[in-house]
């Protein structure tokens, strides 16, 4: 073991013991990296059994649901590790409404580490769905991007927000039916500049694919050749 993993690992057994982690979920004696206990990380609500495109969850895993084996959306493949369930969803809600910006890295941590484990080549840009910029306003922030600094640091991966932007307020996903968020995001998300030519699209939640399929064909239109989706949960049928 190098001199300096020594000195990281005395240091961090010293901050445990005097400010030990507390897990976010039940407030009993949590464990580093993720301030969440054992037991709370064991209850997570784990996407296993999912689509092996979209990342929706199915009651079989390694199967593909029917919408994409009819039309598979404009990315390759998405790794979503969580459902949107208790208490994944109470985690989420807290980041994105309630100015909870230190759940950033326990989530992001997820994320990466779900990365870590399919195989295969990284992209070359991680690229946060971007916010407009009155809900920049009304928020303070993005919570896509939170995320993506945290997979981008924990896979050495560069993070761009400034190329691609939300050229247009569109009503909240939330407020529309199924088949009317779609018409909401056309032309909603705009590049500048040159992207590589392989990339992955950061968010929080994917509901029904939406805002990810828009962007990713934005992308695809700006000549980049195969786009990924990672999200921290994914919520639909189960």
């Amino acid at each position: 073991m190098q001199r300096d993993d020594k000195v990281y690992k005395c240091l961090n057994f010293v901050q445990d013991f005097i400010y030990p982690p507390v897990c976010v979920l039940c407030g009993q004696r949590g464990q580093r990296p993720y301030n969440l206990c054992r037991s709370c990380l064991s209850e997570l609500p784990r996407n296993e059994s999912c689509c092996r495109h979209c990342g929706i969850p199915l009651p079989t895993a390694g199967l593909e649901c029917g919408p994409c084996s009819r039309r598979p959306p404009p990315y390759v493949r998405a790794v979503i590790p969580f459902r949107y369930a208790p208490p994944m969803d109470h985690l989420l809600q807290r980041l994105k409404f309630n100015h909870r910006l230190e759940l950033a890295p326990l989530l992001g941590g997820l994320m990466a580490e779900a990365v870590q484990e399919v195989a295969g080549t990284l992209p070359e840009l991680l690229l946060p769905v971007p916010l407009s910029p009155a809900r920049i306003g009304e928020r303070g922030y993005n919570q896509a991007l939170e995320l993506a600094r945290i997979v981008s640091s924990r896979l050495a991966t560069p993070l761009d927000w400034q190329h691609c932007q939300r050229v247009r307020h569109t009503v909240a996903q939330t407020s529309l039916k199924r088949d009317e968020r779609q018409s909401n995001l056309r032309g909603a998300f705009a590049v500048r500049g040159e992207l590589p030519s392989h990339v992955a699209i950061i968010d929080d939640v994917v509901t029904t694919g939406a805002t990810v399929s828009e962007f990713a064909k934005t992308l695809r239109q700006a000549g980049v050749r195969e786009v990924e989706v990672w999200a921290c949960a994914r919520a639909g049928r189960g």
